[in-house]
């Protein structure tokens, strides 16, 4: 049966059969002893990234002191309302082509990268949108803004939405928020520079959750006017597809009141694969829960929908996320093909 969040807004979801093991996300805790599943000190240490990385708050400030640099230093609309709540709030990076007529920020590889065919230009470019992490109760886009500049420069849209905050907003209503951007993205794309066609969402840890969400959207019951496949590739960051651990994770759960009836509504990998792909990767420093929902998710959906699904060397859950910057790194190289930005894609 289809699942409503909430305001009509489903998602791909299987049939619930009276077996519960035929549910993919009942206990997706696969190949642990349930001691150890229940046991709060472990299910802490495996999910309490801050903990986990004593540098964090370096890392958050600089996130922070960067995007405020990048907003006073490249073209960006600010604030624009995709809905009617005083969250429900987006960034908009516009596309800008570099000088000599290469794409810019395009480092290792940039002798087999091309720029755009000219009728994919003058379609528009591609869009992507970001969606920051912060256990969906923490964090903003603001804070984010420092993603945007290799994308933009080539060639593409990056769009950084907020959202509400647990707990606020329940987790449910924020995967309605975040498909509330996606429609807006959609149904603007022509006056943002950016091509409908060729939207993407990528997300850091519970922005990786919900890009895979996206992924899994039925879009006609946001909308008559949107397409079935609105969002036709995701990038998953250190993403979270399995929510029944983190139900019982301790100091997680008084923020984000997961039942078992939400985590079965809101666990990518118990739907059905999607007909968009998705690409997962995670530090190869992360605990190994992070490690095994980035496996996890290539075993549901299969090898088509997750056609990557890799570690990154030396890289831990925060660290992660500053190789979308830097252009040596795996995950740049990643999320440009993605965007179609990659000849080799």
């Amino acid at each position: 049966m289809d699942v409503v969040p909430s305001e009509g807004m489903k998602w791909h979801h299987p049939t619930l059969r009276a077996n519960a093991t035929a549910f993919p996300g009942s206990l997706l805790l696969e190949g642990m002893h349930m001691t150890r599943q229940r046991d709060p000190a472990w299910l802490a240490a495996q999910y309490n990234n801050r903990a986990r990385v004593p540098g964090h708050g370096e890392i958050l400030a600089r996130w922070a002191q960067d995007s405020a640099a990048v907003r006073s230093a490249v073209p960006c609309r600010l604030d624009l309302a995709y809905g009617a709540s005083p969250a429900e709030r987006l960034d908009v990076f516009t596309a800008r082509q570099a000088a000599n007529g290469r794409r810019a920020g395009t480092g290792v590889g940039a002798a087999r990268r091309k720029a755009a065919p000219r009728t994919q230009a003058a379609q528009g470019a591609p869009l992507m949108v970001f969606i920051h992490g912060g256990w969906w109760r923490s964090l903003d886009k603001s804070d984010h803004s420092f993603v945007a500049p290799p994308f933009t420069a080539a060639g593409g849209v990056v769009v950084v939405p907020n959202y509400a905050l647990c707990p606020s907003a329940s987790m449910e209503e924020i995967a309605l928020q975040m498909a509330r951007s996606l429609a807006w993205c959609w149904r603007n794309a022509r006056d943002l520079g950016a091509d409908p066609e060729r939207i993407s969402v990528a997300g850091h840890s519970a922005g990786g959750h919900l890009a895979a969400m996206m992924l899994c959207a039925l879009w006609k019951r946001l909308g008559d006017d949107l397409p079935a496949d609105l969002v036709k590739s995701a990038l998953s960051i250190s993403g979270v597809f399995d929510l029944e651990p983190i139900r019982r994770t301790p100091f997680l759960q008084p923020d984000l009141r997961l039942t078992p009836q939400s985590v079965r509504r809101l666990s990518p990998a118990g739907f059905p694969a999607p007909r968009g792909t998705l690409r997962a990767v995670a530090g190869a420093l992360e605990s190994e829960e992070f490690l095994r929902h980035n496996r996890l998710i290539r075993r549901r959906w299969g090898d088509r929908a997750v056609p990557v699904c890799e570690s990154i060397a030396e890289a831990d859950h925060f660290t992660v996320v500053d190789g979308l910057t830097r252009a040596d790194s795996r995950l740049q190289d990643l999320t440009l093909q993605m965007l179609g930005l990659d000849a080799t894609n």
